[in-house]
């Protein structure tokens, strides 16, 4: 009798079942699959894309192919766990394998909050401080900061290993919600909201610059036009270089003010269609070196793509913020509100798996929008589709 009570309290220690939940298991079964084949699938492919394509492997997609990692931790091993956890309704894995699914799900989650952080702290200094840029994000650093983002990541969450527990309200292991104060409270002030604090400061400050660029820009657009329409004085000449000096002259009195705001450093800064340049270059996912970075001589080469790429930031930055605080932030204050777990486990369900999206939305905010690897990927598939198309061609 003593053994079947014995037997009957693990069951329930491990159990995470509720009328309430019976029904909406299969929903998060189905979410959780998805969320595995898509985002083992898209982080694969960016982390083969990036080792098959030479013009892949720069230091901003080095970057990329670390936070594709942290999410390949998520949707390979930890992943299939949880929807194993939904489908029957309780642990099956045991006490020990708890605990090490609880410290790397919190490992994977952290990388994932420092690369973002790393991500737009190198974007803002990539047209604030390029020379900053260029020896914190050399070949040496980034291996550094790669080594730290795990290094810290374990060293935050590992001391948490004696009070890794199951969670019933979330079917899955986390940390034990009070026998870990303060040191719970301050990693997740710390990782979630200073993290994304991080994260939503830079992108605006990246926005700032590149706003205060296109400004510039239509400056410059409307200096050439009206240079272009006024007579030139006799004394200078009428020849297409003394125009060309007028507006040059224009251009920097009017571009001045960017300048000492913004403190381009390219080698070679003269005119705002260059600071343009430099605001084009956040959005580009290779780095060029400064040497590479030639200036913009016309007015035709400057509209081409103004103001694409500037939506195309805009819309980058916003996306970014937006995406991670749609996955993170529900899960994070439900906890804080409901201390005392009145809410509907549903509901705590529900914003749990929220938080799966972040392992599969992250790929496509940083490497699909580029173009280069929308080619690398279509390149894969295409070698991954032929054995089959030649296989259908015989028959």
């Amino acid at each position: 009798m003593p053994m079947n009570q014995t037997h009957q309290t693990q069951d329930d220690l491990f159990s995470c079942y509720s009328p309430s939940v019976v029904g909406y298991r299969y929903v998060a079964v189905l979410w959780g699959c998805a969320v595995t084949v898509t985002g083992t699938a898209g982080n694969l492919m960016t982390v083969l894309a990036f080792l098959s394509d030479a013009r892949l492997r720069t230091r901003f997609n080095v970057l990329i192919v670390n936070l594709a990692a942290a999410d390949l931790l998520y949707c390979v091993v930890l992943q299939p766990i949880s929807v194993d956890s939904y489908l029957h309704l309780r642990w099956r894995s045991g006490q020990l394998w708890c605990r090490v699914f609880g410290m790397l799900l919190f490992l994977s989650n952290s990388v994932s909050i420092i690369t973002l952080c790393l991500l737009a702290v190198s974007r803002y200094l990539l047209v604030s401080k390029r020379s900053v840029f260029d020896r914190v994000f050399s070949n040496r650093g980034l291996v550094l900061l790669l080594i730290s983002t795990w290094a810290l990541g374990l060293a935050s969450f590992g001391p948490l290993w004696p009070v890794y527990v199951f969670v019933p309200q979330v079917c899955t292991c986390s940390f034990h919600r009070t026998r870990g104060r303060p040191y719970t409270t301050i990693l997740l002030v710390l990782y979630f909201f200073v993290g994304l604090g991080c994260v939503a400061a830079f992108y605006l400050l990246i926005y700032r610059r590149v706003r205060i660029a296109s400004r510039a820009l239509l400056r410059y657009r409307l200096s050439r036009r009206s240079s272009r329409r006024k007579p030139a004085p006799s004394a200078h000449g009428t020849d297409d270089s003394g125009v060309g000096r007028t507006s040059s002259c224009e251009l920097s009195s009017q571009a001045e003010p960017a300048r000492s705001t913004d403190e381009i450093t390219w080698e070679k800064p003269s005119t705002s269609a260059q600071s343009f340049a430099t605001a084009n270059e956040l959005t580009a996912d290779i780095v060029r070196s400064p040497s590479s970075a030639t200036p913009v001589a016309s007015s035709h080469s400057t509209t081409s793509g103004d103001d694409v790429e500037f939506k195309r930031v805009t819309r980058m930055c916003f996306t970014v913020f937006l995406c991670f605080v749609f996955c993170f932030v529900p899960f994070l204050l439900l906890n804080i509100a409901d201390k005392r777990n009145r809410a509907p486990q549903v509901l705590h369900m529900f914003c749990a798996n929220l938080t799966w999206l972040n392992s599969c939305i992250n790929p496509v905010l940083y490497a699909v929008m580029n173009q280069q690897f929308q080619q690398a990927y279509r390149m894969l598939l295409s070698r991954a589709a032929a054995p089959f198309t030649r296989l259908c061609s015989l028959l």
